[in-house]
């Protein structure tokens, strides 16, 4: 699931995966990380379930991906976009 939140001149985006997460754990990773595995991690929140907030300019093309577990990639089926480059969400 993939949340945005209007703030001064950005949104923040939260990505969302639901408890016992088969992946687990799992990274956010995509353009705004130079694709760098581990940079934005996602925490256990009190739910069980999994999440990262990151923020983005207005306007932004965000592409990413989840990595998990044994180097597993998967994408987001809330994402507005998906195709053989993974992930795309407009900001």
């Amino acid at each position: 699931m993939i949340r945005r939140q209007p703030r001064k001149e950005a949104v923040a985006v939260t990505f969302l995966l639901p408890k016992n997460h088969p992946f687990a754990p799992v990274s956010v990773v995509g353009n705004f990380n130079q694709w760098q595995p581990h940079r934005h991690p996602m925490i256990k929140r009190p739910d069980g379930t999994l999440s990262t907030t990151v923020l983005f300019s207005t306007g932004a093309v965000v592409r990413f991906r989840y990595l998990g577990r044994d180097g597993t990639w998967f994408d987001d089926p809330d994402a507005d976009r998906i195709d053989h480059e993974g992930c795309m969400i407009y900001i």
